[in-house]
Formats: C-alpha cells, sequence, structure tokens
C-alpha cells in the first residue's frame, strides 16, 4: 500500500469522490481521516458514516501502474478504503459541487414516465455481446450473468444489482473505464460521465448498498429535514431507488410501520391544499428490528 497525494492520481481532471490519503500521526482512526478529508475538500460534516468496501484492483488509476523502482520485483499497490457517508445539502456555498448520481449511471434511473433511453441502449449492448460470444461455455456464462445484473428475459429489474450491471457493462468494454487511454469515447457510454479512476465503480458500490439499506434501516431520515411532508419522504426515497411508487400502498406502509408521526404544524408551500408535517418516530428503533422504508407498489 502507498499513500498519495491528490495530485498523483493523474492528469484527469474528471468529477471524482472525496478522497485523501491516511495520515498515521493526524488521523487515529480511518474514519477520522474520512471525516477530516470531506470536511476539508467539501466543507461538509457528515452524519451516518458505515465502511463501505476496499478497493486494490491493480491499474485502478488513471496512468500506468506504480513501481517504487523499475529493479524492484515488489509491486506498489494503492488501497482505498471506501465509506458509505449521508449528509444534508448546505445552504451556503460549500467548497463541493452537487452533482446527481444518475449522471454516472443514468441507466439506473427509472422514475421517468416512458421508457429510460440509457436503459435500453445498454440492454441492446448487452444483448449484442452476448452474440458476439464464441459460443459454448462463453456464451452461457454471458447469458447468465445478463440475466442475473439486467433480468433480460423475466424483465425483472433487482434494483440493488447497482454494482452488478456497471461491472459487467465495464467487461464488455462499454463505459469508459474499459479503455484505460479514454480514446474514442464521448461521454461515460450512453449517455452517462465518467469519473477519475474506479470512483464509478465506488459509486455504483455506495448505491447498491444504500438502496439495500433503506428496505431494513430508517437511514432515509438522515436525509430529511426535521419535518417533512410524505410527499418529500416518498420522492427521497424514489430517487434512491430509482422507482416510482404507488403513493397510497408508500404511506399504508409508512404509517403501519409506525415509522412517522405528526408534529401538529403543516406545510402551506404546496400550490394547493396545506400538507401535513411529520417527523421520524425515534421509539421504531427500540420496537423493530428492522424499521426501513421498504419499496412498496414500485411502477
Amino acid at each position: 500500500m502507498v499513500t498519495m497525494d491528490r495530485s498523483e492520481w493523474g492528469r484527469s481532471e474528471k468529477p471524482s469522490l472525496p478522497f485523501g490519503p491516511l495520515d498515521p500521526s493526524a488521523h487515529r482512526t480511518l474514519e477520522l481521516g474520512l471525516r477530516s478529508w470531506v470536511r476539508e475538500q467539501t466543507e461538509l460534516y457528515l452524519g451516518y458514516v458505515e465502511q463501505l468496501y476496499t478497493f486494490g484492483d491493480r491499474d485502478r488509476l488513471d496512468r500506468p501502474r506504480l513501481a517504487a523502482e523499475e529493479s524492484s520485483e515488489a509491486e506498489e499497490r494503492v488501497l482505498s478504503v471506501a465509506y458509505l457517508a449521508l449528509a444534508r445539502e448546505a445552504d451556503d456555498e460549500s467548497a463541493a459541487r452537487w452533482s446527481d448520481v444518475y449522471r454516472y449511471l443514468p441507466w439506473e434511473d427509472g422514475r421517468r414516465q416512458g421508457p429510460n433511453r440509457s436503459r435500453r441502449d445498454a440492454l441492446e449492448a448487452i444483448e449484442q455481446w452476448m452474440r458476439a460470444s464464441r459460443g459454448g461455455q462463453e456464451r452461457e456464462r454471458r447469458e447468465e450473468r445478463a440475466q442475473f445484473a439486467f433480468g433480460l428475459d423475466r424483465e425483472v429489474w433487482d434494483t440493488e444489482k447497482v454494482l452488478e450491471r456497471y461491472e459487467l457493462l465495464f467487461e464488455a468494454g462499454l463505459v469508459a473505464e474499459s479503455d484505460p487511454a479514454g480514446e474514442g469515447w464521448a461521454d461515460g457510454g450512453f449517455g452517462s460521465a465518467s469519473m477519475t479512476a474506479d470512483h464509478r465503480r465506488i459509486l455504483a458500490t455506495a448505491l447498491g448498498r444504500l438502496r439495500g439499506k433503506i428496505k431494513y434501516r430508517p437511514v432515509i431520515f438522515e436525509l430529511m429535514p426535521e419535518e417533512f411532508t410524505l410527499l418529500q419522504l416518498q420522492r427521497t426515497v424514489e430517487a434512491l431507488a430509482g422507482v416510482r411508487l404507488h403513493k397510497q400502498n408508500f404511506r399504508r406502509l409508512v404509517d403501519r410501520g409506525g415509522l412517522v408521526e405528526t408534529t401538529g404544524n403543516v406545510w402551506t408551500q404546496t400550490g394547493g391544499r396545506p400538507a401535513k408535517l411529520f417527523r421520524f418516530r425515534r421509539d421504531v428503533l427500540r420496537e423493530r428490528r428492522a424499521p426501513g422504508v421498504g419499496l412498496p407498489g414500485q411502477r
């Protein structure tokens, strides 16, 4: 493992996630190092934090692989310990620029009315990739992976398989990161934007983890203000899950799970009838082992 200054990650001007090296003398723990780097680079304080995954593939940077010395038999490698962290968007100007996750993974967004063009094009490209196999076991392996990630035959789209879909697109050479030189790519693939090094893979890992977690943990409320309407809560869940939900089914599930309670106040800026304001009911943490929101009645 070798620690690096940000400038050593190559000359890429692509978007990146906040990152930085661990300073053993200044950072007593990995998490303290994380919070320090994010605060320094974005001027944001993190709320919920959990370790996500350790990334250490060879040649994962936007430049030739590291080598300590040409004569050295050992190859140095950069390991990144990634974290999933939630933070509310600051009202004032911060050092970070907020960006829609679906700018980088547009095939994951199924909220729009009508077909998702990026998803359709990705599916067509995957089918061509399967047909281009040499047949036999290779064809079977490709079909099996495509079915698992994209649910081709049964038309089942598992919202949590974000990483599996990205990695399959990567293996098939269908995203910009598949080509280390980045030659011939007008975008990141299917109208998406690429990211520096393997940050898009990290982003896909985080989104898949978060989509799974909102089903059994109340992490969604880390992103909500103290008071909110049920429609605001539903739209936040939809944004993370990338699906549209049936309004009444969602409200029944939230009510049945005892996740929220009324505050007695109303939201008047609805453009119509005022809406009741709710807050997270913290007693549910003691009452239920898995108080998640779930994804009822997907459209």
